[in-house]
């Protein structure tokens, strides 16, 4: 089966993972055999937070999960606590979960900050908007992690009209969480997720 263009050389070395050629091959032959591909580079950067959207889909999780072995990425994602039910968390763990407690989010920042601490290079991964549904605002934990961790933030967007997950460019917040939350929020509208309905458009 051909695959698709998708491979480690778009990471640096420091920010790739430790998965063996037939992960990064799998991951290659579901993007392929659904006609999605990865568009654009990592930057090298010693560690990034990398904000993905529009997130509107379950299918969204079949991408990212596929993108992360084609790319061979040292990555770490947060993921809604329900999804790590006893029997599949280890599973979910094994990929690089972090499970999300909407109660404790300071004790999540926490978490993280110390995972990254054990890590050269790392790339942390999150879905600004907590959710699959429409939402009128985004939580603004992602510009506190990146903040507490000194990440740059790189843009991800998955745009399904063309079929590609886009990396973008850096953003440098301004400190004001309002008018960064806003900023955001517009550059990912020029996008339409897999249920175009559920963006923020």
């Amino acid at each position: 089966m051909k695959t698709g263009k998708t491979s480690q050389d778009q990471v640096p070395e420091h920010l790739r993972g430790r998965r063996g050629g037939f992960l990064q091959w799998l991951g290659k032959v579901v993007l392929s055999s659904i006609g999605w591909q990865v568009i654009g580079n990592i930057p090298n950067e010693e560690r990034l937070l990398i904000i993905a959207a529009p997130h509107t889909s379950n299918w969204d999780f079949i991408l990212g999960i596929s993108a992360l072995f084609a790319l061979n990425v040292n990555i770490k994602w947060l993921g809604k606590n329900s999804l790590f039910i006893p029997g599949i968390a280890w599973f979910f763990k094994w990929l690089g979960g972090i499970p999300v407690n909407r109660e404790n989010p300071n004790l999540l920042i926490d978490y993280v900050v110390k995972t990254v601490e054990k890590e050269k290079g790392l790339i942390i991964g999150i879905a600004p908007e907590g959710s699959r549904k429409k939402v009128d605002r985004w939580k603004s934990g992602f510009l506190r992690i990146a903040k507490q961790t000194d990440a740059k933030i790189l843009f991800l967007s998955i745009d399904a009209p063309s079929k590609k997950l886009k990396i973008g460019e850096i953003f440098e917040p301004s400190g004001d969480n309002e008018k960064d939350i806003k900023f955001v929020m517009n550059y990912f509208k020029q996008y339409k997720g897999i249920n175009p309905d559920q963006s923020n458009n």
